[in-house]
């Protein structure tokens, strides 16, 4: 007999903040690069499908001509055509990452980070300000302190990190005199690292919000292919699992494993970053998917390529 547990995904809050969000989050990885127009119509699209948290950052953009802050720009670009967009969606970026460094988390340059997202953005505040990576030479009271300053002085509304170790976490927020509101690593049916490490734990801890960046494996989740055996053969197993799922909702296999990641208790927001209305809309699909406890574990085993004890 199926296993009648089933999941709803009802709008989440940002941390403690109080700001709602979405099951799922717009992610601008691949935003760049596009006329003013198109990039609206994803936004737009987005928004409708309830991924009103909109993901950037500050490097995004800098594989291609335009280079780094383009998704940024390009996103501002999209508020002067549209103003009210902006108070449509929380709006969240990162800084930190600093080309030819690779990591500079020091008070003055992430004010300076912070700074030029603003302007690229055309906006006044930004509602999530992450630590894009851990500089492993800034002492995280100097981190805590950049990011308090950010927020006393209305530039930024709440701060989070993005790939910290749950100790790091913990480091810079027993620095912090408020709460860290979102724990941001890859997730996904084939990197199960934040359901091993701690992470997730301490989101439930802590009421900070899981945002999983990569919840499809890059691609890999779709397009089902790698050169690697290994990961070939635990792959060919999750997929399979995966469309069983997908067939049982009459939805795609996509949205089927984002419905995987958005299950587990510490209320995970998958960030998709297709560039496609369409697509958009397909994820959009996954907060619709309901999976049997069984079939969640066996999608683990089939990841780890190991039963569980």
């Amino acid at each position: 007999m199926p296993d009648p547990m089933m999941h709803t995904y009802p709008k989440h809050n940002l941390g403690q903040s109080g700001l709602p969000i979405g099951p799922i989050a717009y992610g601008c990885w691949r935003f760049a690069g596009t006329d003013v127009a198109a990039a609206q119509r994803k936004i737009e699209t987005a928004i409708a499908c309830g991924m009103t948290l909109i993901d950037t950052a500050d490097i995004y953009g800098i594989d291609n001509p335009a280079g780094f802050g383009s998704a940024e720009a390009l996103l501002g670009d999209v508020f002067k055509a549209q103003p009210a967009l902006r108070y449509d969606m929380v709006l969240a970026s990162k800084g930190g990452i600093e080309p030819g460094v690779p990591y500079n988390s020091t008070k003055p340059y992430l004010m300076r980070a912070c700074e030029a997202s603003l302007k690229r953005l055309r906006t006044d505040t930004i509602d999530l300000y992450q630590v894009h990576r851990p500089d492993m030479l800034a002492p995280f009271e100097e981190v805590a302190d950049a990011l308090s300053t950010l927020r006393s002085q209305g530039k930024i509304r709440e701060a989070g990190v993005s790939n910290y170790s749950p100790s790091q976490f913990r480091a810079l927020q027993a620095n912090l005199d408020f709460p860290l509101a979102s724990h941001q690593p890859e997730f996904s049916a084939m990197e199960l690292g934040p359901l091993l490490d701690g992470t997730f734990d301490q989101c439930q801890e802590t009421g900070a919000l899981a945002l999983a960046w990569s919840p499809l494996a890059g691609g890999l989740l779709i397009h089902g292919k790698t050169d690697e055996e290994e990961k070939a053969n635990r792959l060919y197993a999750v997929a399979a699992i995966l469309d069983a799922i997908a067939a049982q909702n009459s939805v795609t296999r996509a949205a089927a494993a984002l419905a995987f990641a958005m299950m587990h208790p510490a209320r995970v927001v998958p960030i998709v970053g297709t560039q496609t209305p369409a697509r958009i809309k397909e994820a959009a699909s996954a907060a619709r998917v309901r999976i049997s406890r069984a079939d969640w574990y066996r999608v683990v085993e089939a990841s780890l390529g190991a039963r569980l004890p």
